[in-house]
């Protein structure tokens, strides 16, 4: 892989959680949940399309066949509420009134076949495929710091209208962080968008002036200067937004939900995919590896990719890159880390991270990884337990 120079400008994304996109995800994540908390072996593969007053879920399923239609005629509520919670009330776009459709079905059994376990197979791979992971010292999230701080403005933001603070906000926002980085790291915020929904009548100056200081806290002391630029609803309006003012489909995000391009992505989404998927549990494993090696101080930053076939369960490839780290072999690495996760087979996976939970609508919007682990098994992929077994291993 190409190393980046040391002095450059670069810019990441992120994007809200009333965007349309990912008002798609939460309720594809929202499905998973149901079915896994019903059966933990569940397979899900839900697509949603929302737009003006209409959601629309397809895709398959596969649980017993009882419990799977009783699944299916109760998602509705569930997805209801996703929208509720959410904050999406409006003409437009309105959780109660919104049309509904489901259009899930039993998977494919040629799907089911190669990747069930068996007598004498162990699970394979849900789909072939190349899966990357990384982690960088930028920030104590140990992810980039242009995505990290886009993540942060719109969470801020977001918790202030959640709370009844900012009443004059609406779910549908997006930001952007642009830094300059100095030696490789980062020094200034060279410019700062924001584009968020609001309550009619608002001009983008009532805008600007309400959500500074909630931009200001977010980044370090120093990096905001007399010379970042602001643009803050740059269109001059934004009244009519989420799934009313463009239409909205799961996986649309998946820079947003990963690295802000800091980093390679292997193509899949993640959300709507239960964990036999390896687009998602496969990408959690890489995001787990490469951030107990930043912890571990064997690199500044790490780059892991895996790759899989359809059905076979041992990976094709286990690749690392350390970015000129000169304190461990990354031939090293890729054989001591797949074996800290039981070979990384994708039963291996789910096993050790413990993803045949109902965690995953709380991933949909904010980003999949610099996120706390939670006491109900949410976001264990971002532990760093594995930093005293590593040093030992290298």
């Amino acid at each position: 892989m190409s190393t980046r120079r040391a002095n450059y400008i670069f810019t990441s994304e992120s994007v809200s959680e009333g965007h349309p996109d990912k008002v798609a995800d939460r309720i594809s994540d929202t499905v998973v949940d149901a079915f896994i908390g019903a059966d933990p072996y569940a397979r899900v593969a839900c697509e949603t399309l929302v737009t003006t007053n209409r959601i629309i879920l397809a895709g398959e399923v596969r649980t017993g066949d009882d419990k799977m239609r009783a699944l299916i005629e109760g998602l509705e509520d569930k997805v209801r509420d996703a929208v509720r919670d959410i904050g999406y009330a409006q003409k437009g776009f309105h959780w109660a009134n919104a049309h509904y459709e489901c259009h899930l079905h039993a998977q494919s059994a040629d799907i089911a076949m190669g990747v069930d376990g068996g007598h004498n197979k162990d699970e394979g791979a849900g789909d072939q495929g190349i899966m990357f992971g990384y982690a960088t010292d930028e920030t104590p999230e140990l992810m980039p710091a242009t995505l990290q701080y886009s993540h942060n403005i719109l969470k801020a933001l977001a918790k202030a209208r959640h709370s009844g603070e900012r009443p004059e906000l609406e779910p549908d926002a997006k930001s952007q962080v642009t830094l300059i980085y100095e030696n490789g790291r980062p020094v200034r915020a060279s410019s700062i968008v924001l584009s968020t929904q609001h309550k009619d009548g608002l001009t983008p100056r009532d805008i600007h002036v309400l959500a500074e200081p909630y931009i200001r806290a977010v980044f370090p002391d120093g990096f905001i200067t007399d010379e970042t630029e602001w643009h803050v609803n740059p269109t001059g309006n934004f009244v009519i937004g989420g799934p009313d003012g463009d239409a909205g489909l799961t996986g649309r995000k998946i820079i947003v939900d990963t690295y802000g391009g800091a980093a390679p992505h292997g193509g899949g989404a993640f959300s709507g995919k239960d964990p036999t998927k390896v687009d998602r549990s496969a990408a959690y494993a890489c995001r787990y590896l490469a951030k107990n090696v930043v912890a571990a101080g064997l690199a500044a930053k790490c780059t892991i990719q895996i790759s899989y076939a359809i059905g076979v369960s041992k990976p094709l490839s286990f690749y690392v890159d350390t970015h000129g780290a000169d304190t461990v072999d990354p031939a090293k690495l890729e054989k001591v880390l797949p074996e800290l996760i039981g070979g990384a087979s994708p039963r291996a996976i789910r096993e050790h991270l413990g993803l045949n939970r109902p965690i995953y609508a709380r991933t949909s919007a904010y980003g999949h990884f610099g996120r706390e682990p939670d006491s109900e098994g949410g976001f264990s992929w971002e532990k760093t337990d594995l930093v005293a077994e590593l040093k030992r291993a290298v």
